[in-house]
């Protein structure tokens, strides 16, 4: 561990530093450039070509928001949305939104915000969803920038911004999910103030202690898995006073420790407004945070099966195995290889203490103790506690953002690495770059607006993975499927036999209701239906009846339209679903 002259040493460094040692003892050679290159070419170039990135993933959201369906939770949430702002309105006495459903024990921000916009906005209220969706996740692509560009300079930050932004998972999530995207770019707003905190150590500026109790308020606001916020600085805080009451004895240690954690008493009132703000019924009753905690420990539902592996399996018996082999086939080739030697070359800096950051050693190392913590420590407890599992990984896509920023540290310090073995090796690692990158958004691509169902080569893409995994859980394709049937009825001229077209549907039926319109009446039952629309999941059966059309993408079969007139089927489902 570092003592006394190795802190002054360090705290003496202004424009010259000495060689990083170590696996990653750097972290990044970024890091150990960083007050030379922060003013050179090379960092206006790396954040131009970030400030490129941002704006090209605006435009594109800007274009195709509207081509993204809804899911299982969309028409709830939106009605959710509404009791929400009946509740603010009505001065607290409409309290309907404490009631509903189980909605209330979520965090309800983006239901709320969608909702205001959807009254001022000139689109519908679920393409009003849809933009405002895409704004929060560009929000998240901004702060992992910044996160990276602050612990390993502006390659680092560059390249955790495009990991993410080509990630297919936080991209096609970040559109349709109102609870776990949301949340995902609010645990990434705590990290970033956390990490800034660790940074100034041992004296927090205010602007970092506002930043710090907004994104914990947020987080915890968003869903109460936010705790990990505080857990993720709460180790690192531990650490610090290990290391300096070894540097200079336990009484000075535990008096800079107090002076560094009295500002926060404020930052932590402001955290607990911010989440009373997107949170109220949290506010209400400050008993009503450990209820919520205590609801949430057990599975609340009726168990299900859900596909993993090829089995079929109940949701609360899903393997340890779960969370890390669907990270390991759902992300990126690229990202998974760099933040995994991201997660190991940061541990191994940690423990060596080799950051070549301006500062008192103990604070960036606890920084960087942060973000591993935030993007490994969830794995760790899914794995350890082994809860309900199920949809995929959609519950975690809050790792993705520090997972990235673990890559981009890894990213440049391969890029320093390589300078010195010349132009050729740097052109080599460029190239390996651009491939990595053009992989996933090649496929992002050929499975829009199903980006989220994205699996990689590991599992032989989405084809591979149909028999074993879950494609599309949410159900997006049912707002295709639904257009197509429009689109053909009327080509054909065809009118239903009463007053509505009768369409019994395995999947969800308020996409379908919403897209088909009036006109169409949605059903489980299939008996006296006209047609019948079909998830392409494993519990929904294959019929014996002439196929309309199908919905696919990479040769995988995400809806089936068959039509069913003067049949006699008797079910829909094969296995209990989702319902």
């Amino acid at each position: 561990m570092l003592r006394d002259a190795d802190e002054k040493r360090v705290l003496n460094v202004t424009t010259k530093r000495s060689p990083v040692r170590g696996p990653i003892a750097s972290v990044l050679t970024a890091t150990a450039t960083r007050s030379s290159s922060d003013n050179g070419a090379l960092t206006r170039w790396f954040d131009a070509f970030a400030i490129c990135t941002l704006v090209i993933v605006a435009a594109i959201a800007a274009f195709t928001f509207r081509d993204y369906g809804l899911g299982w939770d969309d028409y709830t949430h939106s009605q959710y949305g509404d009791l929400l702002v009946s509740l603010y309105a009505s001065g607290f006495t409409d309290k309907r939104a404490f009631t509903f459903v189980n909605l209330f024990m979520y965090g309800s921000g983006y239901d709320l915000i969608a909702t205001l916009c959807a009254k001022i906005l000139p689109f519908g209220l679920f393409e009003t969803r849809r933009l405002v969706g895409a704004a929060i996740g560009l929000i998240g692509l901004l702060v992992t920038w910044r996160l990276g560009r602050r612990l390993g300079g502006p390659l680092a930050g560059l390249i955790a911004l495009v990991l993410l932004a080509t990630c297919p998972l936080y991209y096609g999530h970040m559109f349709m999910n109102a609870k776990d995207a949301p949340f995902a770019v609010a645990m990434v707003i705590a990290l970033l103030g956390i990490v800034r905190a660790f940074e100034e150590y041992p004296r927090a500026t205010p602007a970092t202690v506002a930043l710090c109790g907004i994104g914990v308020g947020l987080a915890v606001g968003s869903r109460v898995m936010g705790g990990f916020a505080v857990i993720n600085a709460l180790l690192p805080l531990l650490f610090i006073l290990m290391l300096r009451s070894r540097a200079n004895g336990l009484r000075p240690a535990f008096g800079e420790w107090g002076s560094f954690l009295a500002p926060f008493i404020p930052g932590a009132i402001l955290a607990y407004l911010v989440m009373g703000l997107v949170w109220p019924w949290a506010a209400v009753s400050p008993l009503n945070l450990f209820r919520a905690v205590e609801y949430f420990s057990n599975f609340f539902e009726k168990p299900w099966r859900e596909l993993f592996d090829g089995r079929l399996i109940l949701v609360p018996d899903m393997p340890r195995s779960y969370v890390p082999t669907l990270v390991a086939l759902t992300l990126p080739e690229l990202m998974l290889a760099l933040g995994l030697c991201g997660t190991v070359g940061v541990v191994i800096a940690i423990v060596r203490g080799e950051i070549g950051r301006v500062g008192a050693a103990a604070g960036p190392r606890a920084a960087l103790f942060a973000t591993v913590l935030a993007a490994a420590l969830p794995v760790a407890v899914t794995v350890t506690t082994r809860p309900a599992m199920y949809n995929g990984i959609r519950h975690f896509v809050f790792l993705m953002p520090p997972f990235a920023v673990l890559g981009g540290l890894a990213a440049a310090w391969i890029a320093g690495r390589l300078r010195h073995y010349g132009p050729a090796a740097i052109a080599a690692g460029m190239i390996v770059l651009i491939v990595g990158l053009a992989s996933p958004v090649i496929e992002m691509v050929r499975l829009h607006p199903y980006e989220y169902t994205y699996f990689n080569r590991l599992t032989g893409g989405v084809a591979g993975a149909r028999s074993h995994y879950m494609i599309d859980y949410w159900g997006l394709s049912m707002k295709q499927a639904s257009q197509q049937l429009r689109t053909l009825l009327a080509q054909r001229g065809e009118t239903p036999r009463g007053d509505k077209w009768v369409v019994a549907v395995c999947g969800p039926h308020p996409a379908v209701s919403v897209a088909l319109g009036p006109q169409y009446s949605a059903i489980w039952d299939p008996k006296g239906a006209d047609f019948a629309m079909m998830l392409g999941e494993f519990y929904c059966a294959k019929l014996d009846a002439p196929v309309l059309f199908d919905v696919v993408r990479d040769g995988v079969i995400y809806a089936r339209l068959y039509d069913i007139r003067g049949r006699s089927i008797s079910s829909l489902t094969t296995v209990r679903g989702p319902d």
